[in-house]
């Protein structure tokens, strides 16, 4: 396969992520973090070893299965391809913000925090070591931007604390 042969394409705007599918090596433990810390609703359950978790009502937002890994080894950070992080967005700072006390209230391990300049977002792993990513996008007119209107990213510290004072 060599793509530079074929002519040039561009993913339409309207194109998204519509669901991440993981593998777990425990159905319960997965469904405690998902289900019962996160707030994901569970719109179906396969059998003992899958589940489908949405926000809103949607079919899924989050598959969940054993199918291959009940049992194994949780997912590898170092030395393997894979999955770095599955992002979760919120619609505003301040649901940001409840889940980040909850995260914190239930005693749950963040790995890190960061101010993107489009985003502020929190770092965390799932009970199988697969990564996610819980942020919000600011309005696109706050992104910043170059003088000649290129986006520009970066990668400060989050003031964890004017992100809590919204859950207060």
């Amino acid at each position: 396969m060599d793509p530079t042969t074929l002519p040039a394409y561009t993913a339409p705007a309207g194109t998204g992520i519509g669901h991440v599918h993981l593998q777990v090596t425990d159905l319960p433990r997965a469904l405690a973090f998902y289900r019962d810390l996160l707030g994901f609703e569970v719109m179906l359950l396969a059998g003992g070893q899958a589940a489908f978790l949405s926000a809103g009502g949607y079919h899924h937002h989050i598959g969940l299965n054993t199918w291959h890994s009940r049992g194994g080894r949780p997912a590898q950070r170092e030395g393997v391809a894979g999955l770095y992080h599955a992002a979760i967005l919120y619609a505003t700072r301040a649901e940001l913000a409840t889940i980040v006390k909850r995260l914190i209230q239930a005693g749950y391990p963040l790995r890190g925090a960061s101010d993107h300049g489009v985003s502020e977002a929190i770092y965390l792993d799932d009970p199988d070591g697969n990564g996610l990513e819980l942020y919000w996008d600011r309005p696109r007119a706050e992104w910043p931007t170059t003088p000649d209107g290129k986006l520009t990213m970066y990668t400060h510290p989050l003031d964890m604390q004017g992100l809590l004072r919204l859950a207060e």
